[in-house]
């Protein structure tokens, strides 16, 4: 199981099984860290971007990153985060008290399993603050309780999706992967083969990619149901730019682990988390590491992932 204690992370999930939606928070154990986001999808749903800028005022690190279920309606859970860090005086300091800066992405989980009225709440999100360890659940948790896969010929051929983690280490450098897979295209291995997606006949998988581009099955319902959303996290000493370009430079994961990625119809957003103090070492060399990292992350989000209505999972399977 990863550990996530080498960078100061915890994380936590809240998750409503019942309703197929939740959350995960990935927060420093202590006091901040500067942060960098990525958007790679044209479909999102997103809160507080701008704390994440290089260019934003506040010279500040964030105290958490929400990735939450719930579509737009997940925001809002945020407020339960903010208000955990406000009881511990953890925040942005301002006037009598602080407020707490909480980047926030979702993915669009209100079908095909569960409840549509089913939403990640504040208590939820307060009560994964409160609940985050270092060495978290993976699978059909938190906000990836929900998460489908390969949704090419329509969500009954689609699959299981979930969180993933990951943590790789060379020499004083460590980097981890946070992610949430809820996905268009299909998932595949590190050998390129597909592991979890769209499904024909007899559960043969289709190769979403060849569905588009040769008019297979066509797909009747919604295509707006789509997106992973994921935080890369290091040791190493960043600047607000650098994170920005770390966030970027590990969407190549995305693109080698999920096909297609980053589409009309996906929300796909990256989070790169950093310290102000750490080792200095070649930013190519985390930039390496980060999409080794979030590639096992998105294999291991599926590989734990447990089916449910109809939606079979690769944790159904026996090993």
């Amino acid at each position: 199981m990863p550990d996530f204690r080498p960078l100061d992370l915890v994380v936590g999930h809240a998750s409503d099984a019942d309703g197929a939606t939740g959350c995960t928070v990935v927060r420093p154990a202590t006091g901040s860290m500067r942060c960098g986001v990525a958007v790679v999808g044209r479909a999102t749903g997103t809160r507080e971007l701008g704390v994440a800028s290089p260019r934003h005022l506040v010279d500040r690190g964030v105290d958490a990153v929400l990735l939450t279920g719930g579509s737009a309606y997940g925001l809002d859970s945020a407020a339960g985060v903010m208000r955990w860090m406000e009881e511990r005086g953890r925040g942005y300091p301002v006037g009598g008290g602080v407020v707490p800066l909480v980047p926030a992405a979702v993915i669009f989980d209100l079908s095909p399993l569960g409840r549509f009225s089913a939403r990640p709440t504040r208590e939820m999100a307060y009560h994964a603050c409160d609940s985050a360890t270092a060495e978290p659940a993976e699978g059909s948790v938190g906000a990836g309780t929900g998460a489908t896969v390969g949704k090419a010929a329509g969500a009954a051929r689609a699959m299981k999706g979930g969180v993933g983690t990951w943590v790789v280490q060379a020499g004083a450098l460590t980097v981890g992967a946070v992610v949430v897979v809820n996905a268009f295209g299909d998932i595949r291995d590190g050998s390129g083969q597909i592991i979890a997606g769209a499904r024909g006949e007899g559960g043969a998988f289709l190769d979403a990619t060849k569905v588009l581009t040769t008019g297979g099955p066509r797909r009747e319902d919604s295509p707006m149901q789509n997106t992973t959303i994921s935080v890369i996290a290091t040791n190493a000493r960043c600047s607000r730019v650098q994170l920005q370009q770390l966030a970027a430079a590990t969407s190549a994961a995305y693109y080698r682990r999920i096909t297609p990625a980053g589409t009309s119809y996906d929300g796909d957003t990256i989070f790169a988390l950093g310290p102000e103090t750490g080792p200095e070492v070649s930013f190519l060399t985390v930039e390496a590491l980060a999409v080794q990292a979030m590639e096992i992350a998105i294999e291991r989000a599926v590989r734990f992932a447990v089916g449910r209505d109809s939606v079979p999972g690769l944790a159904d399977r026996p090993r």
